[in-house]
């Protein structure tokens, strides 16, 4: 099986050209082929297939085996591969996701296309209100829940580089409050256009990178009034540039997008 190893901002997947590929059970060889000791390594596969619905379809596993509904980074990606590989000639297309189909820009550059922008579509808030709690051991936390059409909880903090996240990380995505787990993001902000922010990935654990966790970030950060619409967010694998459009309501996405190599995979 051909593959071909991405990162978006250092979250890297292995994608799989599934309109050539046969990948029977893309869950298990998720959890195989992710492996950083005895696979490729990566946060995940992704499999770039045909749409009835759009002009490309994703999908998108997590390195546990478990399919996730997007990924920002991931789609970043897909629009960099399809381009660069001739699949289109296309500079804006429509890529089918299981949060909905979403509006990809590719922007070339003299190595391929070098950045790509994504309508990333219309956050969801959960009703209870823009503030919640919970508590995990003697511990109170404040968050924000936001969909981007996969679940998370935005934490406000400050000094967060000091945070434990594999410890703290796993009791939030395994909370009772969150039945189908959660996404973690960790926030400070450091002025009204600019937020740092670590992320405790479901299924993942920290990853350097999460473009639906950015757009969370200043979905939630606008609500809470400590930021503006457009906001550069700094990852630990590099800055995205999140706009929450008031006239639509949909959050933009932009950032890069690099292959890191190709290779082939032996299905056992």
């Amino acid at each position: 099986m051909k593959f071909t190893k991405m990162h978006g901002i250092g979250n890297d997947y292995v994608y799989v050209n599934a309109m050539q590929e046969r990948v029977a059970d893309p869950g298990s060889l998720a959890v195989r082929i992710s492996d950083r000791h005895f696979g490729v390594g990566s946060d995940g596969l992704v499999l770039i297939d045909r749409s009835g619905v759009a002009d490309f379809r994703m999908r998108m596993f997590n390195a546990d085996g478990t399919e996730a509904e997007m990924c920002g980074n991931a789609a970043r990606c897909v629009g960099k591969y399809v381009y660069d590989k001739g699949l289109t000639n296309l500079s804006c297309f429509q890529l089918e996701t299981g949060a909905g189909i979403k509006t990809i820009h590719v922007y070339p550059g003299l190595s391929g296309v070098e950045q790509v922008r994504v309508d990333m579509g219309l956050p969801v808030l959960e009703q209870e209100g823009l503030e919640q709690s919970l508590h995990i051991g003697n511990d109170a936390y404040a968050y924000t829940s936001v969909s981007m059409g996969n679940p998370h909880a935005v934490l406000f903090a400050t000094e967060i580089d000091s945070l434990d996240l594999p410890l703290l990380g796993p009791k939030f995505e395994h909370h009772s409050a969150f039945p189908n787990r959660t996404n973690t993001e960790f926030v400070e902000i450091r002025s009204e256009s600019e937020a740092y922010m670590r992320v405790w990935e479901r299924g993942a654990g920290e990853t350097l990178a999460c473009g639906t966790g950015a757009c969370a970030v200043v979905v939630a950060g606008v609500l809470r009034g400590y930021l503006q619409r457009s906001v550069r967010v700094q990852l630990r694998g590099g800055a995205l540039d999140i706009e929450w459009v008031a006239e639509t309501g949909h959050v933009w996405m932009t950032g890069p997008a690099q292959t890191v190599f190709e290779g082939e995979w032996v299905l056992r």
